[in-house]
């Protein structure tokens, strides 16, 4: 096994019957945290004003450490003081499997500082005879303190020592370790001797105590952080070891997880505290090297080009997991991982669209298609996201402009009027920065939205906006609008907008929402009256035209240079139109038929042209694997623009150069650096490279792992499937009803796909139980 990875999914449902707020109001502004230990990892909205609030949130993540427990903490807002916790639920790791996939009513338990430990400790006992300076014997411990592991961090430190102490009859000697400072993982090794037994003669060798009372003495070991405060210093967790483990030999070495002090849990009495509804979703993943999972990948990455697309691994995976979900995210991955996720994609939209009979439904279902499209916007448009809306989104967040426009919400200090400028003008910038953010969108979303739109144009060609539809369902409808909404959820802000500020960003996700959806009665889009009396100050058409032109840039003419496409032509200059998308970048005669058409993924640099090549200012060239386009701009300020606007449409290309040459190629030599063969590399480094943003940490297998686990969690879908292939094939009436959630276009196809992966997951489901069985054969208690 090369690793061992971690996935959870939990389902924040509802609290219920928390204590009353110890005042005349008595009703709580409650939020909750999820935390792995002492580490919180999500944190939900406020809901105030309840005792028995619905979150209804949804929060996945992988795991990349271990852990002992999954925390849930619940806590009353204050907006004076320190938010105080209300209770807990604490599950233990080895627990979760109990309540995997199901709703589960947890009571809440009493926060106690002495309970929360985290971490665990290195320890060596050796019990030694030791011959003193009178000759007699006496048999003392050597403790050996070597280190701790995942200690907890408090109040954004921690300084570790250890206390180590002798418990027994008569014994409460303690002795501690050096502090280590700003160490999370301190390295102690510190030696503490503790005698056992007293001096005897050195002819008598054994204990001079019963064996009764060896087994009631214990080595304690406490964990403390040092603290500066007046509270004095902060527990961290402590460890109690028996004697008797020492056995025979008189040596134990083993790690040891810290536990809380015996006073720690408080118990109390059931729901006092309240109680938290949960489903939670844990799996772990063995990975193994990579070559255990070429027969699975390689079927998988063959989805794209297998005909039909139903009949595909991956469409198979979509069509056996309860949820499509499950099926998107690791599967989006992977075909991220090895570039092939725009041709996946595009078969699985173009069979989509294939089936759909009405334009205005493409993909508003939760299809495998909508939940992949989704997942690759989240990993490769995260960035694309941050410099398009966060500043805007900050400026909300921490202005706190009026912008309730409702007039049964509106506040006495308010005015309605003020209140719709402040919203428009939040909408109307919104709006500017999506429209003119084109070229700033990720290449990867760009083709993707290409692929739909041709998609969509040719499977519905009597309506002229199915072309724009298509793709803006997804820009503004699945990817602004839901930032705008929760912004927290796509890292544009650390935790959930306050009311206040989460009430303007709904009315400004509704109505970029409603700008995005290029419906034909807008004002219908809404069912509230004040909403649609609002939509009013957008109904014009350059709204529309901007939704419709997102990814257009055009300018009127400039020179080029012939680029020697035909053998024998002039390399003369000309005028002509130039058009660029985030696809293409096309020249044309006049505005309509182009001329060439040079596709963004060809375009390997664009750089400036030095003027002694043709003696021409405002040049620059765009680089091509046979060839450059040599083009004059009109000014130096247009130079400019096109340099750095056709840099970034093409800066995620793979193939990017890494060096050029600023002069041409002219008279069978290169002017730059005088080299005779035009396929030189060049030498001059380029001035533009790739973004660290598009880079995305994928491990290919752990994906195609967690892929395996799911065939192998739905294995009883996938033979039902078998038998719904079969069944289509011998009989060709009406669809059995058990069979017909799947879809089948091709049975023999399916059905030899499905027998591919049956097999690729059992010859793995066979690896993993060897590997189990190995494990259980080699590992040694108190190991690490």
């Amino acid at each position: 096994c090369r690793s061992t990875d971690g996935m959870l999914k939990c389902r924040l449902l509802q609290l219920f019957n928390i204590p009353p707020y110890p005042g005349p109001n008595k009703m709580r502004d409650c939020y909750c945290t999820v935390n792995l230990d002492q580490e919180e990892v999500f944190r939900t909205k406020t809901l105030e004003k309840s005792l028995c609030p619905f979150y209804g949130e949804d929060f996945y993540c992988e795991i990349p450490r271990s852990f002992r427990h999954l925390s849930f903490y619940i806590f009353d807002r204050d907006v004076f003081r320190r938010d105080s916790s209300i209770g807990k639920v604490a599950v233990k790791k080895e627990d979760l499997q109990k309540y995997h996939g199901k709703d589960h009513w947890f009571p809440l338990q009493p926060v106690c500082a002495d309970s929360e430990v985290q971490g665990k400790v290195h320890l060596e006992l050796r019990l030694s005879e030791v011959i003193t300076d009178s000759g007699g014997v006496c048999h003392k411990l050597a403790t050996r303190v070597l280190e701790c592991q995942d200690l907890p961090i408090v109040n954004n430190q921690c300084d570790p020592y250890a206390a180590v102490s002798l418990l027994g009859p008569s014994r409460s000697e303690a002795k501690k370790t050096k502090v280590k400072r700003k160490n999370n993982n301190p390295q102690f090794d510190e030696v503490f001797f503790f005698e056992v037994t007293k001096p005897l003669s050195y002819t008598k060798r054994q204990f001079d105590v019963e064996e009764d009372d060896v087994d009631k003495l214990a080595l304690k070991v406490d964990l403390w952080n040092a603290s500066n405060l007046k509270f004095g210093d902060e527990f961290l967790g402590e460890v109690r070891v028996p004697l008797k483990v020492l056995g025979q030999s008189g040596v134990h070495d083993a790690w040891y997880f810290l536990q809380p002090r015996d006073n720690g849990n408080k118990s109390v009495k059931a729901d006092e505290l309240g109680s938290l509804r949960l489903n939670i979703i844990y799996t772990e993943d063995h990975v193994f090297p990579t070559e255990h999972y070429n027969p699975l990948r390689d079927l998988l990455l063959q989805s794209a080009h297998l005909e039909p697309v139903s009949a595909s691994a991956a469409h198979i995976l979509g069509e056996v997991c309860r949820e499509k979900q499950e099926a998107a995210v690791p599967l989006v991955r992977l075909f991220l991982h090895y570039g092939k996720i725009v041709p996946f994609l595009s078969a699985i939209a173009h069979a989509e669209i294939s089936r759909t009979q009405d334009p205005n439904t493409i993909f508003r279902g939760n299809s495998l298609t909508s939940k992949c499209i989704d997942e690759t916007m989240k990993l490769a448009g995260m960035h694309y996201l941050r410099v398009t809306l966060k500043p805007i989104i900050d400026e909300i967040c921490t202005d706190h402009k009026p912008c309730e426009i409702d007039p049964v919400k509106l506040k006495e200090s308010e005015n309605l009027d003020t209140n719709r400028e402040n919203l428009r003008q939040y909408v109307d910038r919104i709006f500017n920065v999506i429209t003119s953010s084109g070229v700033s969108c990720p290449t990867v979303m760009c083709d993707i939205f290409f692929s739909l739109r041709e998609s969509a144009a040719s499977r519905f060609q009597v309506d002229p906006d199915v072309r724009y539809t298509a793709v803006s369902s997804f820009i503004f409808l699945r990817f602004f609008a839901p930032a705008i909404l929760s912004p927290n959820l796509f890292h544009l802000r650390p935790h959930h907008p306050d009311p206040y500020t989460s009430r303007t960003l709904t009315l400004v996700s509704k109505t970029i929402q409603t700008l995005g959806s290029l419906a034909k009665s807008k004002s219908a889009n809404f069912k509230e009256s004040y909403m649609a009396a609002f939509y009013d100050y957008f109904n014009e058409q350059k709204y529309a035209d901007a939704v419709k032109n997102v990814s257009g840039y055009h300018v009127p003419f400039m020179i080029k240079r012939a680029q020697g496409r035909n053998r024998f032509g002039l390399k003369n200059f000309k005028k002509r139109w130039f058009r660029l998308t985030n696809h293409e970048f096309t020249y044309h005669k006049t505005k309509e038929g182009a001329l060439c058409s040079i596709p963004i993924e060809n375009i390997l640099a664009v750089e400036r042209l030095e003027e002694e090549s043709f003696k021409m200012k405002n040049m620059f060239q765009v680089i091509q694997p046979e060839r450059a386009l040599y083009i004059q701009a009109n000014n130096c300020v247009e130079a400019r623009d096109w340099i750095d606007i056709l840099t970034k449409v093409s800066q995620c290309n793979r193939k990017r150069l890494s060096t050029y040459h600023p002069s041409a190629f002219l008279n069978g030599h290169w002017l730059c650096c005088k080299l005779s063969a035009d396929t030189a590399p060049g030498c001059t480094p380029c001035t533009g490279g790739l973004p660290a943003n598009i880079q995305l940490d994928v491990d290919g297998d752990r994906e195609t792992e967690r892929i395996y686990s799911l065939y192998s969690t739905y294995m009883a879908k996938l033979v039902k499937m078998q038998e719904a292939c079969g069944s289509k094939s011998v009989y060709d009436g009406p669809e059995q009803e058990e069979y017909s959630t799947f879809v089948i276009d091709d049975p023999q196809e399916t059905y030899k796909t499905l027998r591919l992966v049956i097999s690729a997951v059992q010859t793995l489901e066979q690896q993993h139980m060897q590997y189990k069985r190995d494990k259980f054969r080699k590992t040694k208690y108190g190991s690490q």
